[in-house]
């Protein structure tokens, strides 16, 4: 008997999303009647807003949802670019925006379209895991490169420098707002990232998805520094878009036509409903401030808190809304620790090791994009788990 087809080399190095296995374990026990305080997904608690809802709703009921055009309907791209000049006093025209399937979407186009296969491309760790491993399902190679306090946790030209002496980079990757940390790049610091590329010959890709979600300093876009920077944003975070996985890029003009190409054929175009709802979604301003209120209270409650039950060291909370705290003084394997919160305290947080492969068996990441309500619980719960294990 012949054996079966052998599984992708590529799709068996993908490594799981943590956070994801969390959630699944914490529906596991919600199904067993038991109770969970969600601080582990980066997803708004809040609901969509009310007029992106009612947006998507009436063009449901003209009935035709179809094909749009692979870049995007127009008049959301026009919308984008004028998101451009209001939140930044940019111009960036429309015939450079691409409308994708969330940022996850766009990061699959930008990388294909700058790189080759088996480039190598610079990532920060601590940093979202989902980059490491869309890299790798493509067939490229994830550079970590570790941040610590001595930068601000930001990368800086010294780092790509050093990694490009190694082995030649291909591109460079910064997020800010930064997930899990929070930080917030100050303008200069991307500038001289920008610089740095430009002298280097690098590709710049800027993730600017947690944009509008900043607390004690703003957070400058790429593109007033570098007009030949890559932008990835999203509906999903300020907007409470998760769900409806739309978001966009603002690209090079000579990249649009191979971006539009890629997109034509791998996914022909966004869904339509998601593209009228992010339209609209630039008129709830109003709708998302006051939710984004709701997270300043959580953030503020928990930096607070936080301390008294023993966790004290965690990293700058700028911006977005998670707080990567060191757990060194309770464990030394995050995943165990984590497992042991949710299963022993009912409170589901993600092991550091998601998000930094070296040095996140001591740290762990809370997401307080919930209700204030979810953020005393979990103060109680987390707290009285802490003092029983420091006690035993």
């Amino acid at each position: 008997m012949s054996s079966p087809p052998a599984l992708s080399r590529l799709a068996a190095r993908v490594d799981p999303f943590i956070v994801m296995d969390v959630m699944s374990a914490a529906a596991r026990i919600e199904a067993a009647g038991g109770s969970v305080t969600h601080m582990e997904v980066g997803q708004p608690s809040a609901p969509t807003p009310a007029s992106i809802r009612a947006a998507a709703a009436n063009a449901l009921t003209d009935g035709r949802i179809g094909y749009t055009e692979a870049l995007g309907v127009p008049s959301l791209r026009e919308r984008i670019a004028r998101h451009y000049r209001d939140a930044y006093g940019m111009n960036v025209p429309s015939s450079r925006v691409v409308v994708t399937t969330g940022s996850s979407g766009g990061f699959i186009l930008a990388f294909l379209a700058c790189f080759e296969p088996g480039a190598r491309v610079a990532i920060t760790a601590p940093g979202y895991p989902a980059y490491r491993n869309i890299l790798v399902a493509l067939g490229l190679e994830p550079v970590a490169i570790e941040v610590d306090a001595a930068s601000r946790y930001v990368l800086t030209p010294d780092h790509i420098r050093r990694a490009h002496a190694e082995k030649p980079l291909a591109g460079v990757l910064t997020m800010s707002p930064a997930n899990p940390t929070g930080v917030v790049m100050e303008r200069d610091a991307i500038a001289a990232i920008a610089a740095e590329c430009r002298r280097l010959g690098l590709w710049y890709i800027s993730d600017e998805i947690y944009h509008g979600l900043t607390y004690d300093r703003p957070a400058a876009t790429a593109l007033s520094v570098d007009d030949e920077a890559i932008i990835v944003n999203s509906f999903s975070k300020y907007y409470c878009m998760t769900g409806w996985r739309v978001g966009w890029l603002a690209l090079p003009e000579r990249l649009v036509r191979t971006v539009e190409r890629l997109q034509q054929n791998l996914s022909i175009s966004v869904p339509f409903l998601s593209q009228v709802a992010a339209e609209a979604a630039f008129d709830a301003g109003d709708e998302c401030e006051a939710i984004k209120a709701t997270y300043a209270a959580n953030r503020a409650y928990l930096l607070r808190e936080l301390p008294k039950i023993g966790v004290s060291d965690f990293f700058p909370v700028d911006g977005a809304f998670y707080i990567y705290a060191d757990v060194g003084r309770f464990t030394n394997d995050s995943m165990r620790f984590c497992r042991d919160v949710l299963e022993q305290a009912g409170v589901a947080i993600t092991p550091g090791l998601d998000f930094d492969a070296r040095r996140g068996a001591r740290t762990a990441r809370l997401s307080f994009a919930g209700s204030m309500q979810d953020c005393e619980q979990t103060i109680e719960r987390l707290g009285g788990f802490l003092a029983a294990r420091s006690s035993g």
